[in-house]
């Protein structure tokens, strides 16, 4: 299996920090045409890809399941798997590819994941999770993290969550990001289970108190970036958002580096459409469809005069056959002209 040379990934200190703020991997969102889209945005927060199951790396069209843009950078591989010796193998492959972080998926609660036994029901295994991040960890220098949850369906989270960090962090694991709610695997949908059950922040930073020398993250219910400074001030180490970052990516990730990052300026949405247009011109000509990328740009104007506009013009063109770069800019013109 050949790939394409890739430089260095970035070292582990700076990936540490990129972690302050990450977007988190969601499937059918975080794409590589998405993430290109979020790094015009900040050039520092942690972009993660959607899970990828370790199967799938090791035995499957592993260019294009992987494929990624130099300037995604910080970019997170997140794999699903709960064999030690298939995980290693799809992690040797990721570092070959450059990738800056592998993460190990402890948190999906979805039927075909839990028939697969990884994702959230391996809070319940938490020695065999200690097992698949030490044969990780023996084949790359790279950061090996953990997205999990705080427990599953009956499982007291109080006892469960600090067992699972202690056994984990053992086998050399030093950053986790915690989706704050338990995970009830019979009964809730996955999309309910984003909801429903409660989000339990006291925990996490009561977990960070426990173990103040692991790097955690939170996760869950965090939809602006006042929240996340909140959670930053109060000693967490990081906040990973998710649906917030996708539906309404400005407010999120235009004043990241200003505000989190402490570095540079807020960024301009209509910047960002101009930004984007080589890299849709370059995915048109390529054979691509130009709604495989725009559809990530619909929320961009979220309570903007023109959004809803902008939406309707990008969902009613962006399909039809020759679409390009054309069909967003005329888009663009409803926003441009409602906001003089």
């Amino acid at each position: 299996m050949q790939y394409e040379p890739t430089p260095q990934a970035l070292t582990t200190s700076r990936v540490t920090q990129a972690a302050r703020l990450s977007v988190a991997p969601m499937m059918d969102w975080t794409d590589r045409h998405c993430r290109h889209f979020h790094r015009l945005m900040s050039r520092h927060a942690l972009l993660y890809t959607e899970m990828v199951t370790a199967a799938a790396v090791v035995h499957g069209d592993t260019a294009r399941l992987l494929a990624y843009g130099q300037d995604e950078h910080p970019v997170a591989l997140q794999l699903g798997g709960s064999d030690p010796a298939l995980l290693a193998q799809a992690t040797k492959i990721a570092a070959d590819m450059g990738y800056d972080e592998v993460n190990l998926n402890c948190g999906c609660p979805s039927d075909r994941v839990q028939s697969g036994r990884f994702g959230a029901v391996l809070m319940t295994e938490p020695d065999l999770v200690a097992d698949c991040v030490s044969a990780m960890m023996a084949v790359t220098k790279l950061p090996i993290t953990v997205k999990c949850r705080i427990g599953v369906d009956d499982q007291d989270p109080a006892q469960v969550l600090p067992d699972f960090l202690t056994r984990v962090s053992a086998a050399g694991v030093d950053r986790f990001t915690i989706h704050a709610r338990k995970a009830w695997l019979q009964g809730l949908s996955p999309k309910e289970n984003r909801d429903i059950p409660p989000l339990d922040y006291d925990l996490v930073h009561a977990m960070k108190a426990q173990f103040p020398a692991l790097h955690l993250s939170i996760n869950g219910g965090i939809a602006d970036l006042d929240l996340t400074g909140e959670l930053l001030d109060a000693g967490l180490d990081g906040v990973m958002i998710g649906r917030a970052a996708y539906h309404d990516p400005a407010a999120i990730l235009l004043d990241a580096d200003a505000r989190i990052f402490n570095d540079g300026t807020p960024g301009d949405a209509i910047q960002i459409v101009h930004a984007m247009l080589p890299y849709i011109a370059d995915h048109v000509a390529a054979g691509g469809k130009l709604g495989q990328v725009t559809r990530h740009m619909l929320g961009l104007f979220q309570g903007r005069p023109g959004a809803r506009l902008w939406r309707r013009h990008l969902s009613e063109h962006a399909h039809k056959d020759g679409a390009g770069v054309d069909v967003v800019l005329d888009a663009l013109r409803h926003v441009t002209t409602l906001a003089a």
